[in-house]
């Protein structure tokens, strides 16, 4: 059985970021990256100070180098399946991808960074321009969009502030509700003194042409001209390997089960301290499975950092002690 000093589950900014500044302060890192990255439809990420416009998979490329870099850092491409306590630390489980060996490690210390699983509303055609005409990050996307007439699709509670938050960057926005249920029916009156029009026909699909979008067929048969958007899609903690840690959840209205999940928890962002410190005592978190729930890159990757910093601080007071209890 291998032994690092941390695991890291996740390979995209958060987790290689901390796996970078722990790689640094000379600990064994592994990362075990599932290799399936919420974002891989994005051409160009944006935002992230002197990598504005690279696309985000360059951005995971560079930084898995970076960490490779130092001798005692390992990425490798695996999906975790269990990760269990013993003793005074855990046993993971990965089983390989894309003929990548199996993982049985022993670690003192877990970072989890794996990101969130996203549903899109089930539209025919989003998917074709999901990551180029249509997007879900404000922030990263939202400047390229700038003075288009814009769609915001969305079927749950929020949708009312994300077409407010479109509209900061377009005068010219419509938000579509599919036909869902979940959008509360006070929604027009709120958009109305924004200027927006909302519309509540089920969508037959989306239309476009080569050069991307052209708008919005209703199953009614009329078409919604259009040139880009923004999709609210709905966010899942992937936990099937999280069994064993019996972790503290924080049930979140952006992220977390569907809405006739019997469990409420399961999906639902993992609880951490300012630091990332999880309710387990050798478990971090941090990233997307944290509350608030999808950042930035930039944020994650910062956040990464933090956590980092957070374990070796951890690290070094359970030095400290065994030191005060080999003296006393």
């Amino acid at each position: 059985m291998m032994d690092v000093d941390v695991v890291v589950v996740g390979g995209g900014p958060a987790g290689l970021s901390c796996a970078l500044n722990l790689v640094r302060a000379r600990q064994r890192v592994l990362v075990l990256d599932g290799n399936r990255p919420r974002h891989a439809a994005t051409l160009m990420s944006h935002g992230f100070l002197t990598r504005d416009g690279v696309p985000p998979l360059e951005l995971r490329r560079l930084a898995r180098e970076d960490v490779e870099a130092y001798e005692n850092g390992t990425v490798a491409f695996a999906q975790v399946d269990s990760i269990t306590p013993a003793g005074e630390g855990f046993v993971v489980k990965a089983t390989g991808v894309r003929g990548a060996a199996n993982h049985e490690v022993r670690a003192r210390r877990v970072v989890l960074a794996t990101g969130l699983t996203e549903r899109l509303p089930q539209v025919q055609g989003l998917r074709a321009f999901y990551g180029t005409s249509v997007h879900s990050c404000f922030e990263c996307d939202g400047f390229e969009k700038s003075d288009q007439p814009l769609l915001m699709l969305g079927e749950t509670e929020d949708l009312v502030r994300r077409a407010l938050h479109t509209s900061l960057w377009s005068n010219d926005v419509i938000a579509l509700s599919n036909g869902s249920d979940r959008v509360p029916a006070t929604a027009e009156a709120e958009l109305a003194g924004a200027g927006i029009r909302l519309d509540r026909r089920p969508i037959a699909e989306l239309v476009g042409d080569r050069t991307g979008l052209t708008g919005v067929r209703f199953a009614d048969g009329e078409v919604l001209e259009r040139s880009a958007g923004f999709v609210r899609p709905e966010w899942t903690v992937p936990d099937s390997f999280l069994a064993d840690l019996g972790l503290e959840r924080t049930v979140s209205a952006h992220v977390g089960p569907a809405a006739d999940s019997v469990d409420p928890e399961v999906g639902a962002l993992i609880t951490v301290d300012a630091e990332g410190r999880t309710s387990v005592p050798g478990v971090y978190a941090v990233g997307d499975i944290t509350p608030p729930g999808p950042q930035q890159l930039i944020v994650a990757a910062g956040a990464g950092a933090r956590t980092a910093a957070a374990v070796l601080r951890d690290t070094l007071d359970t030095r400290i002690h065994a030191v005060d209890l080999a003296s006393s």
